[in-house]
């Protein structure tokens, strides 16, 4: 599993906001190749979300899809990469439904779905790609036989629409997005999931240690969301300290605060939280808070069969 900061936190993003339209599979493997796609989303029927909140995000979500993120513009091979796996995976689906004696629509097939912070008019001319009307400036489509679309981030228009995908930006863009994800109402449940996945990256970016300026500024932009879920977090353990005390409270609030700042470390430094690692979760917390502190600061460092062994 990758352990780069932007494809983790580019994945955990399409994983939490997706899954309740559909069945999202992170890093896929097309059957028969050695090749890997980073989302690869099948829509529900029935989805078990309100669909108004995600915007352009639920219009990508109406039909099945490959999502392949990119932190910088994408070179002319890995769009011709992007394209290879988007085939053989229509190849792979068409042999299934020809050996089910079943035909599969065109509604039916896979898009691939480019999502690059930037894109040049060198390479948007070079696919080449046009602008449909019913979708807005900065996501264009291939031709109909080709079923590819490239979303240049930066060129999309700021608003409540593409505020999801503007979120995945980088410089100016990404930073006008989180100022205007803070600025959601505190009981928006959006705000809250990506306030908490803004989080999880920056510590995933402070864990690798060794960054480069741009990184800096990128934990520069999210140190304020950073600072909002915080406050929120001791907030809502506040909440909780009103009926059973406020002393107590507080201290709901710090476990609170030290069990989702374990958990978010465990996912940027092994990818996900399985079974497994959940079952040290609770003995680390245990710990007298120098030990804890220290374990926290050496995790980056850990491989899992060192960290199960002192807790054997």
């Amino acid at each position: 599993m990758t352990k780069n900061p932007f494809d983790q936190f580019s994945k955990q993003f399409f994983q939490e906001f997706l899954s309740p339209l559909g069945e999202v599979r992170i890093n896929f493997e097309i059957p028969g190749e050695p090749k890997f796609v980073d989302i690869w989303f099948i829509p529900s029927k029935r989805p078990s979300s309100d669909l108004s909140e995600l915007g352009i995000l639920a219009a990508i979500a109406q039909t099945p899809c490959l999502l392949e993120p990119f932190r910088k513009q994408p070179t002319e091979v890995e769009i011709r990469s992007c394209l290879y796996k988007l085939y053989h995976l229509e190849a792979e689906l068409q042999r299934d439904a020809k050996r089910d004696e079943d035909i599969i629509s065109s509604e039916e097939l896979p898009r691939l779905w480019i999502l690059a912070t930037s894109c040049s008019d060198d390479i948007l001319n070079g696919v080449p790609v046009y602008q449909d009307e019913g979708w807005p400036e900065g996501i264009y489509f291939s031709g109909k036989i080709l079923l590819a679309r490239i979303v240049a981030i930066d060129r999309l228009p700021r608003t409540p629409e593409t505020l999801c995908l503007r979120v995945l930006g980088k410089g100016l863009t990404q930073k006008q997005a989180v100022e205007e994800v803070m600025a959601l109402p505190k009981g928006n449940t959006r705000r809250s999931k990506i306030l908490q996945l803004l989080y999880t990256w920056k510590i995933s970016i402070q864990v690798n240690q060794e960054f480069e300026f741009e990184e800096r500024e990128l934990i520069m932009n999210l140190s304020q969301a950073y600072l909002e879920w915080e406050q929120e977090t001791v907030e809502r353990g506040k909440e909780i300290g009103k009926e059973i005390g406020k002393e107590i409270g507080k201290e709901i609030g710090k476990e609170q605060q030290r069990r989702e700042l374990l958990e978010n470390l465990l996912v940027a430094r092994f990818g996900e939280v399985d079974s497994v690692l959940s079952a040290v979760v609770e003995p680390i917390l245990s710990l007298p808070m120098t030990e804890y502190a220290a374990l926290v600061l050496q995790l980056s460092s850990l491989s899992r069969e060192d960290l199960f062994a002192r807790f054997e």
